[in-house]
């Protein structure tokens, strides 16, 4: 394995030695203008699924550019099979959600719309390139995918049988416990908006077996908050910290 570098780009490009990857003009700018890089610099690349490769600049200009991949140095790390299910918010809060859901090992991030929701659209693409950005940032070898926003109630309609749901709700007491005696390998969070969930959700959600009612503590949490002290949970019963 080669040493890793500081500074990551995730390429939408197969990886290997000897191959060649050609740069967007952002990913230049980035690079070439930001990063003040030139020929001959090394940098490491990810496509999400054949972990991280060293490349050399070999060619920089101002709209685009090309990197001569060198070796890997990092092996392919997949998060465990966990969804992050919220309600999304303000924009500023809902792309901290995305972000650090990226970063603590979401395997998937599906944005939905309950009975109240306050934010009723959400821009994919841009919380998709937040995903980007912050497994670049990270360390990290693995991107989720980010859905686009669904109603809550449709998606638990084909809900599978075999996936179980930590839904939080500030009206329980208790969690670890919950976590620990649950069976199945494959999970979701769920987070409830600012409002919390409605009654008819709260009781839909308590009559499937799959689904795991638990609190994140005595005190009543932001949405944002919420989702990551539920992955922290999460991740440090069940997953792979």
């Amino acid at each position: 394995m080669m040493s890793r570098e500081k500074i990551r780009l995730f390429v939408d490009a197969a990886l290997g030695e000897g191959q060649s990857v050609d740069l967007t003009r952002e990913q230049a700018h980035y690079l070439f203008g930001v990063m003040r890089l030139g020929q001959g610099a090394r940098v490491a690349l990810f496509n999400g699924h054949a972990g991280e490769w060293t490349a050399e600049v070999a060619e920089a200009g101002k709209r685009g550019g090309r990197l001569a991949v060198l070796g890997q140095s990092a092996p392919q790390l997949d998060p465990p099979d966990l969804w992050l299910i919220f309600a999304p918010i303000k924009k500023a809060r809902t792309d901290f959600i995305v972000e650090k859901a990226a970063e603590m090992g979401a395997a998937r991030i599906m944005p939905v719309q309950t009975a109240f929701t306050n934010s009723e659209r959400i821009r994919q693409d841009r919380l998709q390139a937040h995903a980007v950005e912050a497994a670049e940032q990270c360390g990290g070898t693995f991107v989720p995918a980010v859905e686009e926003l669904q109603r809550l109630d449709r998606l638990l309609e084909g809900w599978p049988d075999d996936r179980q749901i930590m839904f939080c709700d500030e009206a329980l007491v208790g969690a670890r416990e919950v976590l620990g005696a649950a069976g199945g390998g494959k999970w979701a969070i769920l987070i409830g908006p600012e409002g919390g969930f409605s009654d008819s959700e709260r009781k839909r959600l308590q009559a499937m077996p799959q689904a795991h009612a638990v609190s994140l503590g005595p005190r009543i949490l932001r949405a944002d908050t919420a989702a990551v002290a539920a992955l922290t949970l999460w991740q440090s019963t069940r997953g792979d910290w």
